[in-house]
Formats: C-alpha cells, structure tokens, sequence
C-alpha cells in the first residue's frame, strides 16, 4: 500500500461518510465489463465540482490491492452485480492527481520525472524480483514486470488535464507530458500491461498534439455523455429525493440548479444540491471557484458574435454552436464558436446534443455571468440593460404605449447587431429586451412557435421578490394584434407553470405589425 501504487481507499471513505453521499458505484459495472478490451482507456471529462475525484476515488477503492473494501461497498448499487467480488481489490492501481504531483514536484517542468521517480520508487518495493536498474520511465517499469510476471495494472490519473490547460504555451512541458502520455497508453506494449486507464478531467483530449497519444481512448464528455451521463452529477430523481429528505422545495432547486441535459438525462451539480440542502439558502455557489478568472477573459474576446450570444443566453435564449472546431485547449481559439464550446466544458453553458446549441443552464450560473459582464462594464451590455430597465418598468406601470415603444426601439436598435432576419425576430428581440427582469425573475419559461403567432414568455419573480411583483405572461402576435394576444392568452387560461402561482399576474400582449414596421401593446391585471 503506497501512496500512488495500491492505495487503500481512506478517501472513498471520506465520501461516503459525508451525509449527503449518492450512491454511484454503478458506474464500476460498465468499468468492469470494458476490463481488458479495447474500451478500458475511458477519458471522462466534466467541469469542476462535478464529482470528478469521487469517483477517481471510488475506483481506486474498488480496485486496488491495497484496500479491503468488501464492507466500504455493502449495501451499495456495485454489491448486488453479479461481478461485484470477481474483481473487488484484485488490480495493482496506480492512482495520480497531476494537480498535486505537480504542487508537489515544485513546478510544471518537475511534474513529469516527479511522477516517474516515486511511483517506480514503490513499485520497486512492490516487485523486489524486478530489475530496475535502467528503467527511467513508468511505462518502462510497468512494461518489465509485465514481461516478467504477465501482471496487468489500472492507471486512474486525476485532472489529467491540467498541463494541457494551464501549461498550453509551454512547449517544452506540453512535449514532456505527452511523451509520458503516448509512452502510457499507446501502442501494442501498453495493450500488455494494461487492463484499464480511466482518464478524469475538465478538457476532452486536445486535438493536435495530444491526440496522437490518446485517441484510442474512449471519450465522454459535457457534449458527448454516452451511457455514462447519469455518472456526470445528481439526476433530477436523485434530487427529488434529496428534497423530500431535507424538505426543500424541489422546484425552486430545479429553477436554481438544473439545466443539463446530457443523454435522456436531467443533470444538476453535486456541490450546488448539496450545498443548498445542508444550508437551506438558494444563491450561488459557483463563485468559489473564481468565475470572473475563468469567464471574463473568455467572453470578451473579440469575435464576430460572441458578446451578442451571451447577452441572447442571457436572456433566457438559446444560440448555435459548432462545437467541432474547438482543439481542447486554453490557447488555441478561432472563432465565437470555440469560446461556447470551452463554456461548456467548464459547465458554464449548457449543451443540446439533438439541436445543437447553447445556453446558460440555471439561475445560479446565469448569475455569475451577469456579476463577470457587469464587472468588465460591457458598453453593449449597458445600452441592453438601460433600454430594458426601461421596459421593465413601463410593463410593471402597465404603460402599454411606452412598452410598444421601448419594444420597438430595442428591436430597430439591436436586431441588426443579433442578426434576425425573419419573423422569429420578434420572439428573440422580446428575450433580450427583458434583459433587466432577470434580477427578479427567472428565466423565462418559453414554448416554441406556433403558426404565425408566438406562444407565451411567463416571468414568474424570485422567491424574495414575489411579494412586490407580478408574474407576467407575455404573448406576441405577428401582423395580428394586442387585442388578439390578450384574447389569446385568455383563451388558454392559465399556463400550466401559472397553475400554482398565488400572486397576482400581468398580462401583456404585444403584436408587431411587418408593414408599417410598429409595435401595439395592450396591458390588463389579473388577480388571482
């Protein structure tokens, strides 16, 4: 038992004695079955705080020789598979956190033969009958006791990633790391020794360079899943019963913290569910992992669209994105589409793999992106916010005739600039032009289109501003009119979202007239 080779599982034990602990051991029946074929190099990427070294650790645990852990994993999902003891702590593990071995090591340039010095250290320890006398590297070692003792080992490797993210202009490291890389995991040598490599990072395996070392690896990641997307975080039953069980309520954690959709799978993040059940408080807890470090550089590079798109998801919108450009690093960006993409594997924007595009996933991460624009004082976010603000107001006054003529200034001013050139526009500009009620309201709950009109926007306000403001439903029409919006939204009653709603409710309808290009709005309170 060492500290990289054949752990014991004291961290898993950490995990899982934490009170709130949801059990993903799952997970070890797919890492079971891929053992010893050409699918047992998994790379799984996900952003911070998405339980990445749990489950690092949990392999470890079940695993490694160093460890007993029949007991730790009783009465877990793992204990009733078939499989369970067949492999339970039979494998010589080696386990790394290359964050650390490089805190450790001293600096990026030690990391490498940091790395190589202690673990072939303990495996000398491990395998005495071994010569290692020439041996530099770990493949090497781990190449010899192979040849001699037919032994197979599982190389687990924690932010593996974090040479290519923050070393990215360092050639002479970047070079190092992935000749460790390559010498690890490819060619037939590897195939020898290894029964399984599980990778775990933030950053999909880098397109270039990189590539060429890793791409017999099996990926999934924030855009890809796989059948590994209920391993990604807390599905929404989980919370659900999280919820019962602390007596939260489930649909404020679902308006605060849900929002990844990945494969059929609703996914929330582990730290904010537990965060908010421990501590019963609704806000975010994202920025402790320094947001405006991470966001601000990315979202003001100056890219056609870029800014626009996030003032669009900021309101409540979707964009496109063409996710397969990105060359999986901090460095190498073309194009606004390369910024989304890196956003999304660092979980600041969500991804829907069926259409293809981008949002800002909850009320939690929609927050720190307005404290990172509102901090770097964006001249097209201030314009937005003033001429929204306005219209805010004007709809709460129920001044119908200065909402239709803020709408119609918001969409002769920045349609242009978001570039909507269809009927559509209409629907987009209202989103960004209710910019400012994000401070009070959540995102919009939004339908799609139907025939020529548009279905409704429902603004339902935060819990501590429901008292002092409405709800508003929002209807639009296209070469209609405001009497047939409000006659509209009478017609259908109460949207289901509205059913449970207890305050009071403005109804607004706006119709946009194409030939004479001018907005009618007509605003009526309805209480309940």
């Amino acid at each position: 038992m060492g500290r990289f080779v054949n752990p014991d599982n004291s961290a898993f034990q950490v995990a899982v004695a934490s009170e709130i602990y949801i059990d993903k051991t799952g997970m070890l029946a797919y890492t079971n079955k891929v053992l010893g074929t050409k699918q047992a190099l998994i790379c799984n990427s996900r952003p911070r705080r998405f339980g990445k070294s749990t489950t690092a650790d949990m392999l470890t645990a079940y695993y490694s020789r160093g460890a007993d852990s029949k007991n730790l994993f009783a009465g877990y999902e793992i204990s009733n598979d078939k499989n369970f003891s067949k492999y339970l702590n039979k494998y010589d593990v080696i386990h790394l956190d290359i964050q650390w071995c490089m805190m450790d090591a001293g600096s990026a340039e030690n990391t490498v033969s940091y790395i190589n010095k202690n673990v072939i250290g303990e495996l000398k320890k491990l395998y005495p009958e071994i010569e290692f006398a020439d041996v530099q590297h770990l493949y090497g070692a781990l190449s010899k006791i192979n040849a001699a003792l037919k032994q197979k080992f599982i190389i687990i490797i924690d932010e593996w990633d974090v040479l290519v993210r923050d070393e990215a202009t360092n050639t002479a490291v970047q070079e190092e790391y992935i000749n460790f890389l390559r010498g690890l995991f490819k060619g037939a040598e590897p195939e020898k020794y290894l029964a399984l490599a599980y990778l775990t990072g933030i950053l999909p395996i880098k397109k270039i360079k990189t590539q060429s070392a890793l791409n017999n690896f099996e990926e999934f990641t924030m855009l890809a899943p796989g059948g590994l997307a209920s391993y990604f975080g807390f599905t929404e039953a989980e919370v659900q019963g999280l919820c019962a069980k602390y007596n939260v309520d489930f649909t404020e954690v679902k308006r605060w913290y849900d929002g990844y959709f990945l494969g059929n799978e609703h996914i929330y993040n582990p730290k904010a569910v537990v965060s908010v059940m421990l501590r019963k408080e609704f806000q975010s807890y994202w920025s402790q992992t320094g947001t405006y470090a991470m966001i601000v550089p990315l979202i003001n590079m100056d890219f056609d669209g870029l800014k626009a798109a996030i003032i669009e998801m900021l309101s409540g919108d979707i964009v496109s994105v063409n996710a397969k450009t990105f060359q999986n690093d901090m460095v190498n960006f073309t194009d606004r589409d390369d910024v989304l993409t890196v956003l999304i594997h660092l979980g600041y924007l969500a991804y829907n793999q069926k259409l293809k595009v981008a949002f800002i996933p909850n009320e939690e991460i929609r927050e720190e992106f307005l404290a990172a624009v509102k901090r770097k004082k964006w001249n097209e976010l201030v314009d937005f916010q003033r001429a929204s603000k306005a219209l805010l107001n004007a709809t709460l006054d129920m001044d119908a005739e200065a909402v239709a003529k803020y709408v119609e200034k918001i969409h002769q001013e920045y349609a242009s600039v978001i570039q909507y050139n269809d009927e559509n526009s209409l629907s987009s500009v209202l989103a960004i032009a209710y910019l400012s009620a994000m401070e009070y309201y959540f995102k919009p709950i939004r339908e799609l289109p139907t025939g020529r009109g548009f279905a409704d926007f429902v603004f339902l306000p935060k819990a501590e501003y429901a008292e002092g403001y409405p709800a508003l439903l929002v209807e639009l029409k296209w070469n209609q009119s405001a009497e047939a919006a409000l006659a509209q939204i009478k017609e259908k009653k109460y949207p289901e979202s509205l059913v449970q709603y207890t305050g009071n409710i403005l109804l607004v309808g706006i119709n946009y007239d194409k030939k004479n290009k001018k907005h009618q709005c007509l605003i009526e309170e309805m209480k309940k």
